[in-house]
This record gives C-alpha cells, structure tokens and sequence, in this order.
C-alpha cells in the first residue's frame, strides 16, 4: 500500500508483523459511543511517530520524519489504522 503526501512524494507500507501490529494498536486509545460501537483511535504525537517509524518501509529516520507535515504523518497513521483494523473484521476460518 502506498500513501501520496502533501509534496507529492508516496511512501509504502510494509508487511507487518503480528507482534508490530500489536504493538502499534496497543499504543492507541480506541473511542466508543455510548452503545458500545467503535468510532475511532486517539493518538498523541508520539504514537503517530511510531506508527511511521514501525510501518513505512524505507527511511523513516528524524530528518524524514521532520519532513512531515502534520497531515502527512496523520494521513500515514489514519491509512495504517484502517488496514491494522481490517483483520479485525474477518473472522478466522
């Protein structure tokens, strides 16, 4: 999966592990509404860092990320989001 930032520039997605994914998801605050259905993730700046840092595959050092606008790093972290929680949907067979 690739995502196009502000400049124009693509960065992909690697293939993560269950143990990255985990990890990633376990640093998030999920939001529910009152009837218990999820609508969304929290996230401070430093969970959105990681998730680029664990899910881009190629440079993701502090002059990439620096790089970054603020909608790029919350678009790569939305895009993630939704194709972390996918699997989530799909019942094991």
């Amino acid at each position: 999966m690739e995502i196009k930032l502000e400049n124009g520039k693509k960065v992909k997605l690697k293939e993560l592990t269950v143990d990255e994914r985990d990890a990633l998801l376990d640093s998030c605050e999920f939001i529910y509404n009152d009837k218990g259905e999820y609508t969304g993730m929290k996230a401070v700046h430093s969970t959105m860092t990681k998730f680029v840092r664990v899910g881009v595959d190629g440079d993701t050092s502090d002059d990439f990320i620096k790089t970054l606008t603020f909608a790029d790093k919350t678009n790569i972290f939305t895009e993630m989001q939704k194709f972390l929680l996918e699997g989530e949907k799909k019942p094991s067979k």
